[in-house]
Protein backbone atom coordinates (compact mmCIF):
# COMPACT_ATOMS: atom_id res chain seq x y z
CA UNK A 1 0.00 0.00 0.00
CA UNK A 2 1.11 3.26 -0.99
CA UNK A 3 2.04 5.68 1.87
CA UNK A 4 1.20 9.54 1.48
CA UNK A 5 3.72 12.03 3.83
CA UNK A 6 1.31 13.25 5.60
CA UNK A 7 -1.25 9.78 6.23
CA UNK A 8 -2.11 9.80 9.64
CA UNK A 9 -0.18 6.94 9.98
CA UNK A 10 2.22 9.11 10.20
CA UNK A 11 1.23 12.06 12.86
CA UNK A 12 -0.24 15.25 12.60
CA UNK A 13 -0.08 16.66 8.99
CA UNK A 14 0.17 20.68 8.48
CA UNK A 15 0.73 20.90 4.91
CA UNK A 16 -0.07 18.95 1.95
CA UNK A 17 2.80 16.81 -0.18
CA UNK A 18 3.01 19.24 -4.02
CA UNK A 19 3.88 18.14 -7.79
CA UNK A 20 2.99 17.88 -11.29
CA UNK A 21 0.47 16.00 -13.07
CA UNK A 22 1.44 15.67 -16.61
CA UNK A 23 -1.04 12.65 -19.26
CA UNK A 24 0.87 10.55 -21.58
CA UNK A 25 0.66 12.33 -24.49
CA UNK A 26 2.87 14.77 -22.72
CA UNK A 27 -0.06 17.42 -21.50
CA UNK A 28 0.04 19.56 -18.01
CA UNK A 29 -2.25 21.09 -16.62
CA UNK A 30 -2.60 24.77 -16.36
CA UNK A 31 -5.28 27.05 -14.79
CA UNK A 32 -7.17 28.87 -17.48
CA UNK A 33 -10.15 31.11 -15.73
CA UNK A 34 -11.73 29.08 -13.52
CA UNK A 35 -10.86 25.48 -15.14
CA UNK A 36 -8.06 23.41 -15.30
CA UNK A 37 -6.66 22.80 -19.01
CA UNK A 38 -4.45 20.32 -20.59
CA UNK A 39 -2.06 21.84 -22.91
CA UNK A 40 1.36 20.70 -24.23
CA UNK A 41 4.34 20.71 -22.01
CA UNK A 42 6.89 23.44 -23.08
CA UNK A 43 9.62 25.96 -21.68
CA UNK A 44 6.58 28.81 -21.97
CA UNK A 45 4.10 26.33 -19.86
CA UNK A 46 4.08 27.01 -16.37
CA UNK A 47 2.15 24.30 -15.08
CA UNK A 48 0.08 24.03 -12.06
CA UNK A 49 1.28 22.88 -8.72
CA UNK A 50 -0.96 19.78 -7.37
CA UNK A 51 -1.38 19.52 -3.53
CA UNK A 52 -2.57 16.03 -2.18
CA UNK A 53 -3.52 14.56 1.01
CA UNK A 54 -5.03 11.05 1.54
CA UNK A 55 -8.44 10.93 3.59
CA UNK A 56 -8.10 10.06 7.06
CA UNK A 57 -10.99 7.71 7.27
CA UNK A 58 -9.87 5.72 4.24
CA UNK A 59 -11.84 2.32 6.64
CA UNK A 60 -15.18 4.41 5.91
CA UNK A 61 -15.11 3.84 2.08
CA UNK A 62 -15.23 1.20 -0.28
CA UNK A 63 -12.38 -1.04 -0.06
CA UNK A 64 -9.87 -2.01 -3.11
CA UNK A 65 -10.37 1.26 -5.56
CA UNK A 66 -6.98 2.81 -4.39
CA UNK A 67 -5.88 5.41 -2.12
CA UNK A 68 -8.83 8.09 -1.40
CA UNK A 69 -6.85 11.10 -1.68
CA UNK A 70 -7.91 15.11 -2.02
CA UNK A 71 -6.49 16.61 -4.99
CA UNK A 72 -5.73 20.74 -5.17
CA UNK A 73 -4.11 23.32 -6.95
CA UNK A 74 -1.98 26.06 -5.35
CA UNK A 75 -1.81 29.75 -6.12
CA UNK A 76 -4.39 30.26 -5.89
CA UNK A 77 -5.92 27.65 -3.23
CA UNK A 78 -8.41 25.42 -4.96
CA UNK A 79 -9.35 21.75 -4.71
CA UNK A 80 -11.27 19.40 -7.40
CA UNK A 81 -14.41 18.40 -6.83
CA UNK A 82 -17.16 16.24 -8.55
CA UNK A 83 -20.72 17.19 -8.49
CA UNK A 84 -24.25 16.50 -10.59
CA UNK A 85 -24.30 19.20 -13.64
CA UNK A 86 -27.61 18.64 -15.65
CA UNK A 87 -27.38 14.95 -14.53
CA UNK A 88 -24.21 14.28 -15.58
CA UNK A 89 -21.04 13.90 -12.90
CA UNK A 90 -18.73 16.86 -13.76
CA UNK A 91 -15.40 18.23 -12.58
CA UNK A 92 -15.26 21.59 -10.53
CA UNK A 93 -12.55 23.86 -8.83
CA UNK A 94 -13.92 25.26 -5.84
CA UNK A 95 -12.07 27.68 -3.76
CA UNK A 96 -11.48 25.56 -0.61
CA UNK A 97 -8.52 24.74 1.82
CA UNK A 98 -7.42 21.12 1.53
CA UNK A 99 -6.25 21.05 4.46
CA UNK A 100 -9.47 21.95 5.65
CA UNK A 101 -11.35 18.62 3.88
CA UNK A 102 -8.38 16.92 5.20
CA UNK A 103 -9.28 17.65 8.75
CA UNK A 104 -12.91 17.02 8.36
CA UNK A 105 -14.55 14.85 10.86
CA UNK A 106 -15.31 12.55 8.03
CA UNK A 107 -15.05 12.39 4.23
CA UNK A 108 -15.91 14.58 2.15
CA UNK A 109 -16.74 12.35 -0.83
CA UNK A 110 -17.60 14.90 -3.39
CA UNK A 111 -13.66 16.10 -3.23
CA UNK A 112 -12.00 12.61 -2.85
CA UNK A 113 -10.80 10.67 -5.72
CA UNK A 114 -9.52 7.26 -5.30
CA UNK A 115 -5.57 7.27 -6.57
CA UNK A 116 -4.52 3.95 -8.32
CA UNK A 117 -0.90 3.96 -9.47
CA UNK A 118 0.30 0.97 -11.78
CA UNK A 119 3.86 1.17 -13.01
CA UNK A 120 4.53 5.33 -13.13
CA UNK A 121 0.76 5.85 -14.18
CA UNK A 122 -2.15 6.77 -11.93
CA UNK A 123 -5.91 7.07 -12.61
CA UNK A 124 -8.29 9.29 -10.34
CA UNK A 125 -11.37 7.87 -9.70
CA UNK A 126 -14.50 9.91 -7.95
CA UNK A 127 -15.73 8.75 -5.20
CA UNK A 128 -18.90 10.49 -4.67
CA UNK A 129 -19.57 9.24 -9.12
CA UNK A 130 -18.03 5.44 -8.92
CA UNK A 131 -16.59 4.87 -12.39
CA UNK A 132 -15.99 8.11 -13.15
CA UNK A 133 -12.05 9.43 -13.64
CA UNK A 134 -10.76 12.55 -14.19
CA UNK A 135 -9.76 12.80 -17.88
CA UNK A 136 -7.76 14.81 -20.68
CA UNK A 137 -8.48 14.86 -24.39
CA UNK A 138 -7.00 17.21 -26.71
CA UNK A 139 -4.69 20.22 -26.49
CA UNK A 140 -6.55 23.52 -24.86
CA UNK A 141 -9.43 21.70 -23.81
CA UNK A 142 -10.86 21.29 -19.69
CA UNK A 143 -9.67 18.07 -17.67
CA UNK A 144 -12.95 16.69 -17.11
CA UNK A 145 -14.55 13.39 -15.67
CA UNK A 146 -15.86 10.62 -18.06
CA UNK A 147 -17.06 7.06 -17.73
CA UNK A 148 -15.73 5.99 -21.37
CA UNK A 149 -12.41 4.75 -20.81
CA UNK A 150 -10.85 4.21 -24.47
CA UNK A 151 -8.88 6.05 -27.23
CA UNK A 152 -10.83 9.27 -26.67
CA UNK A 153 -10.29 9.74 -23.55
CA UNK A 154 -6.71 9.64 -21.03
CA UNK A 155 -7.70 9.14 -18.15
CA UNK A 156 -3.99 7.81 -17.16
CA UNK A 157 -1.32 10.64 -16.03
CA UNK A 158 2.01 10.93 -14.17
CA UNK A 159 2.03 12.18 -10.70
CA UNK A 160 5.28 13.68 -9.62
CA UNK A 161 5.32 14.21 -5.99
CA UNK A 162 8.27 16.12 -4.67
CA UNK A 163 9.82 15.44 -1.30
Amino acid sequence: MENYPGDTRFGVRSSAQTGKVSDLSQQVWILRGQSLVAVPQNNNVTPVTIAVLPCKYPESLEQGKGIPIYLGIQNPDKCLFCEEVDGQPTLQLKEENILDLYNNPEPVKPFLFYHTQTGTTSTFESVAFPGSFIASSKNGQPIFLTSEQGKYHNINFNLVLGP
